[in-house]
């Protein structure tokens, strides 16, 4: 493992945002930002216009504060904007729908560097490209005075293609549970940039940027998935999601989840002393998706079937034991739990 450098650049106090101004700031910005293929009107007008061909859209906000959910000295402005896109077109994949645009607010110090942000445009761009959809508008405000921190407020947009919304209380008895995507990637990064190291690359690369499988979402809900939501708070904690909200239990292989103990989890275990398959189990951030479907469907590809529904109301279980009970023994809390 390597010691870090640091990832902040040197601030040049002609470019800090007191000095170029809001409109100046929003110029650079929207310059990167690239162009949705659903805007009649773009950014610069009081408010975006945009088509919606499925004649319902998607919509969702997620909120990044610096030191709670990235750090500067941690992520590049380019992973902050990938990141802080990939946590809401996960939430819209999930839905089974396709993004379309995204509404970005900004809460920041005067001193904060315009070029910082347009790295942050820029990976948000990246993010947004593949699916034609891009930055449509959003907000600029000076934080308060005794604050340092960047807050990022995200809004994501989405389109359904004429399919049904595929929802978190839909899992019925009987139904597979599978996932789409890695898991524990991002919490293995995270225990290494913790402990002040900088390697191994696959793993700070996950936390940094997330690779959420965005297709998968459309797909579940195209092969008839009866409930779905992303893993941003860990697997665990998620599939409780859609227990709770469906009045199920739900069953998860733990032979099977061990499968997904790949990349750089195992050496990261074994140099810090863990058990990777908690980084698997309660993790969050990979933005991963869990969902049930049907037994009898035929999955898509690149779902992996990983336990079953049944009719006690137990919430989840690992083999039979209490998802709680599970993580403890594992040296972990089971999820993500905001004020928690």
């Amino acid at each position: 493992m390597t010691r870090p450098r640091p990832l902040v650049p040197r601030p040049d106090p002609a470019d800090a945002i007191g000095v170029v101004g809001e409109f100046g700031l929003i110029a650079r910005v929207l310059a990167r930002s690239g162009s949705a293929r659903v805007a009649e009107v773009g950014p610069g007008d009081d408010a975006a216009v945009l088509r919606a061909p499925d004649g319902r859209v998607v919509a969702c906000t997620d909120v990044l504060v610096e030191g709670r959910h990235f750090r500067r000295d941690w992520s590049s402005a380019e992973d902050v904007g990938h990141k802080a896109a990939a946590a809401n077109l996960a939430d819209v994949a999930a839905m089974g729908a396709v993004p379309t645009a995204l509404l970005v607010g900004l809460a920041c110090p005067a001193d904060t560097p315009a070029v910082w942000l347009e790295g942050v445009a820029d990976g948000m761009a990246a993010e947004c490209a593949p699916f034609g959809a891009a930055v449509v508008g959003g907000d600029t405000v000076a934080s308060a005075p005794d604050s340092s921190s960047v807050v990022l407020s995200v809004t994501a947009l989405g389109d359904l293609g004429g399919r049904a919304p595929v929802r978190r209380d839909g899992a019925r008895p009987g139904d597979v549970v599978a996932v789409a995507g890695r898991l524990g990637w991002s919490a293995c990064g995270l225990a290494v940039l913790r402990r002040g190291f900088r390697a191994p690359a696959a793993a700070i690369a996950a936390h940094r940027r997330p690779t959420p499988p965005y297709a998968a979402g459309p797909a579940a809900a195209d092969a008839g998935a009866t409930s779905m939501c992303d893993t941003s708070d860990g697997l665990l904690a998620d599939a409780g999601h859609l227990a709770a909200d469906s009045g199920v239990g739900i069953d998860l292989d733990r032979a099977t989840l061990a499968a997904f103990v790949t990349g750089p989890l195992p050496q990261v275990a074994a140099a810090l002393g863990g058990d990777p398959l908690g980084w698997v189990l309660t993790g969050g951030e990979d933005h991963a998706l869990v969902a049930t479907f049907p037994p009898t469907a035929a999955l898509p590809e690149g779902w992996t079937v990983i336990g079953r529904v049944h009719d006690d109301a137990s919430g989840v279980e690992v083999d039979g034991v209490p998802a709680a009970q599970v993580a403890a023994d594992l040296g972990e809390g089971a999820g993500h739990v905001h004020f928690g």
